[in-house]
Order: C-alpha cells, then sequence, then structure tokens
C-alpha cells in the first residue's frame, strides 16, 4: 500500500448513464455512454483511454455505448503524415489568403460550417462552439499578391487537368470494374473494401471487357514526353543538329516537381505583403484541464497537455481553440469562434493547420504522428465531412484496432453499428485479464482490488469495478487510481 501518487491518474467512475438527449438526431433518451470523472489524468493514459473510444469534455470523460447508443460514435484519426488537401481544403485556405492579402470577404455558396460533434456541450458565450481546434503556434508568413494570384492560375490549371482527363477517359472506355460500393462520406475515392463485380455490360452500355482498361490521362502524357525524347535521341544519333543534354532531363524533372499537387504548408505558410490588407496571428499557451503537463527531454518543445490557442486579426480575438497534444497525436476539443468570421470556414481552416501542425511536431517526436478529430458519426449526414481528411481510420468498437475508412464505410451504410475488425477470432488484446490487479484510491491509500475487496465493508461493488475495468483495458486499470469512498 501507499500514498497517492500525484502524477497518477484519479479518476471517479459512474457507470453507464441513463439516457440522455442526443444533439445528432434529437432523439430524447437515445444517447447512452459510460462516463468517469478525471480529478487529474496523464497524457499517457489519455492516449491509451482515446485508443479504447473515450473523449474527454472538460473533465468528464465519456465513452459512448456503442451498440445501443442512437448515433454511434466511432474514434477517428487522420494520417498527417501522408494527407493531401482536397480541392475544398484547398478552397478554404485560399479563400484565406485572399482575404489577408486583399480584404476579400465574398461569400461563396456551400462554404457553410459543418455541425459540430460537441455542441451539445457549449457554455454560454458569445462565440460559436466547433469540434475542429485550432491548429498550431506556428508562425504565418505574409502572403504576397504575386503568391495569390500564382494560386489562383495553378488551381485553373488543376480544373483544365481534370476536364482533359475526363474527356480521355469517355474516349477510350468505362473502367472494366464496376465497384458496388457507394461512398457515403461525399470523397472520391474507392473503398478498398467494396466488392468488385465483373459483368457483361447489354450493348451499348458499361465497360467493354474485351478491350483493355482505359489509363490515366497523366500517364498517356507522360508517354508522349518519353516517347518525343527518344525521337530526338534518334535524330542525335543519326548527326542531326539538335542534342539532347543533361539540362533538358533536368528541366524536364523540375517541371514534373513543379506540378506535383501543394501541400497544405504551401497555403498556410507563404508571406503576406507588406500592403496587406490584414493580419493573422496566433498564439498558444497551457489551459487548464485534467491532463497533467510533461515536457520530457525527447516531446516536442512547446510539452504535453491540453493547450489554448488563439487567433488575432488585426488584434482582434476572433477564435480560440483547444488542443491536446499526447504522447502519439494532437487530438482536437473544440473551437470557439466568432460569428461574424463564418465566411472563412474556420472550423476547416484550423483542422487544416492542427494537421501541418502535427507535422511539425514529428520532426522532434517521431511518435507524435497522428491527428485525432474526435468521433466520426456516419448516422448523422452532417457530421460525414471529417471522413474527408484522408487517408484517416475509425476505431473498430470491439477490437480497438484502426481499419482505413474506405473499408469501414460499405458496412456502415447497412447498419449505424459495425465491428470493423474482419477477423472474427480477433478479440479485445487489452482486455482485463487480472481483476484484483486494478489500482484503487481508498481513504487516500493506494491498494490493489484484492485487497480493498477484503477491507470493504457493505454490499459488493465487483461489478462496477469489473466494468471499469473492462472499459479501461487491464493496462490503464494497473495505471489509474479509481477512486472510492
Amino acid at each position: 500500500m501507499a500514498a497517492a501518487d500525484r502524477s497518477s491518474s484519479i479518476v471517479e467512475y459512474f457507470g453507464g448513464e441513463a439516457g440522455y438527449r442526443c444533439g445528432y438526431c434529437k432523439n430524447v433518451t437515445g444517447n447512452l455512454s459510460h462516463g468517469m470523472w478525471a480529478h487529474s489524468m496523464t497524457v499517457q493514459d489519455y492516449q491509451d483511454l482515446i485508443d479504447r473510444g473515450w473523449r474527454r469534455s472538460g473533465k468528464y470523460v465519456y465513452k459512448p455505448i456503442m451498440n445501443q447508443t442512437c448515433c454511434p460514435q466511432y474514434t477517428i484519426r487522420c494520417q498527417p503524415l501522408h494527407f493531401q488537401p482536397s480541392k475544398s481544403h484547398k478552397k478554404v485556405l485560399k479563400k484565406m489568403l485572399k482575404f489577408l492579402a486583399k480584404g476579400d470577404s465574398s461569400k461563396v455558396a456551400g462554404d457553410e460550417e459543418p455541425m459540430d460533434s460537441h455542441r451539445e456541450d457549449a457554455v454560454a458565450c458569445s462565440f460559436v462552439l466547433k469540434n475542429e481546434s485550432d491548429i498550431s503556434q506556428s508562425e504565418l508568413k505574409p502572403l504576397s499578391v504575386e503568391e495569390t494570384e500564382r494560386v489562383e492560375t495553378e488551381d485553373n490549371n488543376e480544373e483544365e487537368e481534370m476536364k482533359k482527363e475526363v474527356t480521355v477517359k469517355k474516349v477510350e472506355s468505362e473502367p472494366p470494374q464496376t465497384c458496388v460500393d457507394k461512398d457515403s462520406a461525399g470523397s472520391s475515392e474507392r473503398s478498398d473494401s467494396a466488392k468488385l463485380v465483373h459483368t457483361t455490360p447489354k450493348p451499348g452500355k458499361g465497360a467493354d471487357l474485351s478491350k483493355p482498361p482505359c489509363r490515366k490521362a497523366k500517364d498517356i502524357r507522360k508517354e508522349r514526353k518519353l516517347h518525343k525524347l527518344l525521337q530526338n535521341q534518334t535524330h542525335t544519333l543519326e548527326g542531326t543538329p539538335s542534342q539532347v543534354e543533361p539540362q533538358v532531363l533536368l528541366s524536364q524533372n523540375s517541371k514534373s516537381k513543379a506540378n506535383q499537387p501543394k501541400s497544405i504548408e504551401d497555403f498556410i505558410f507563404v508571406s503576406l505583403p507588406d500592403d496587406a490588407t490584414h493580419q493573422l496571428e496566433f498564439t498558444r499557451f497551457l489551459c487548464d484541464s485534467p491532463l497533467e503537463a510533461e515536457n520530457p527531454p525527447s516531446g516536442p518543445d512547446c510539452g504535453y497537455g491540453s493547450f489554448h490557442q488563439q487567433y488575432w486579426l488585426d488584434g482582434k480575438i476572433i477564435a480560440v481553440g483547444v488542443i491536446d497534444i499526447l504522447p502519439y497525436c494532437v487530438s482536437s476539443v473544440y473551437l470557439y469562434y466568432d460569428p461574424d468570421y463564418t465566411f472563412l470556414s474556420l472550423g476547416v481552416y484550423s483542422a487544416l493547420r492542427e494537421i501541418a501542425f502535427t507535422r511539425q511536431l514529428y520532426e522532434k517526436a517521431s511518435e507524435l504522428c497522428y491527428y485525432y478529430m474526435g468521433f466520426y458519426i456516419h448516422s448523422c449526414p452532417k457530421m460525414r465531412y471529417k471522413g474527408q481528411y484522408r487517408p484517416s481510420d475509425l476505431l473498430c468498437p470491439e477490437t480497438y484496432v484502426w481499419v482505413p475508412i474506405e473499408q469501414c464505410l460499405p458496412t456502415l451504410e447497412h447498419s449505424k453499428y459495425c465491428r470493423f475488425n474482419q477477423d472474427l477470432k480477433a478479440v479485445d488484446e487489452g482486455c482485463i485479464k487480472e481483476l484484483g490487479r486494478v489500482r484503487v484510491l481508498h481513504k487516500r491509500i493506494v491498494m490493489p482490488y484484492s485487497m480493498y475487496k477484503k477491507r470493504r465493508k457493505g454490499p459488493s461493488d465487483e461489478a462496477s469495478i469489473q466494468q471499469y475495468a473492462s472499459l479501461v483495458g487491464q493496462t490503464c486499470s494497473e495505471r489509474m487510481l479509481l477512486f472510492r469512498s
């Protein structure tokens, strides 16, 4: 036995709550979850908990009862190291740059913010609560007018290229495979797990399987360039004055590199001109939360813990976000923003900045390489936007393994609650194996449950302890202190 260690997580478990109002489908009693109050919590314990489907709102930590709640909430994480912004993401970034450089605040149809997954937890204030928190203290370099125009020009070129590719595909043939899955998250990416059905099309319809599959327009263009280069080399061998020098190949490689998709950093960390209409600045500092701040030598410079991040526009604060920096991820908690700036899509913009911030942290702490976006709720169409940050994974609610979202979407189309792990023999590897080793804090003394059970007077609470341990897992149950009065 020992006195309570200040560096240990101390939690008070409440069990499964009675149903309460759902903020998504408005069911009066359909939202069901397990809950506990975190008097204090280490960043490692919280990391392990969110990897088992838990999520915090202030000091309250909850886990939806997935097979019973009206709107199952699946933990979702994005992979920032492989993230490429979609066309809609670039649109938001360019809109911000135009606003800062030129003061352009024109609103475009479809730019409204997605609904927040935690809006039922909002407190009364003059800001609107959104689930995507502001990203990073990274310096926002000013954007030059020339850079803005170049960005717009390249975007137009991308659209032209897309049109050309569509034209080529139509001329050649349709793909030889028909995907039966419909990606409900609205992404243009095809699900890896979708079944591919090969059928003989009716005359005049579908793909002709007797013909070779169509190729991408980009590949065709590369082939033409290569063919032209080979022709030039042939002329050189025949004594023609034209000669292919290494500089030509280098130039072509440079052009190829320039045509690569732009990253979010290309939009965020550009310089504004001296006469820019607006200046956007960021500050970040530790904030009060149950997470205990840590700053180990091997961690990021800012350390681990909960951080407030502020957006300052021309000296006026327009948004305040909260993120948790954990051993393996940046976890978005929420974002408050001034509704006068809704046209800037601050929820999306802040999420993209958080992804860029995660990449920066990875350079110092190589294990910190994920961005957690809270919960993905497929049964609520307005919450499917989180699935557009690719690549991303969903957490299997039964075995707690990560599964690419493309493999999850087909099953979610047929059932609100799904086990994503296709291995039917797989089980929860972190499940409770020895209940007696659960750590308990009783009368300011730390003891294993086996000893607490002998000392306890009154009715048995073993069922509650068993439920708690099964939900937090063996590892956390042996590290955290479960408060018992």
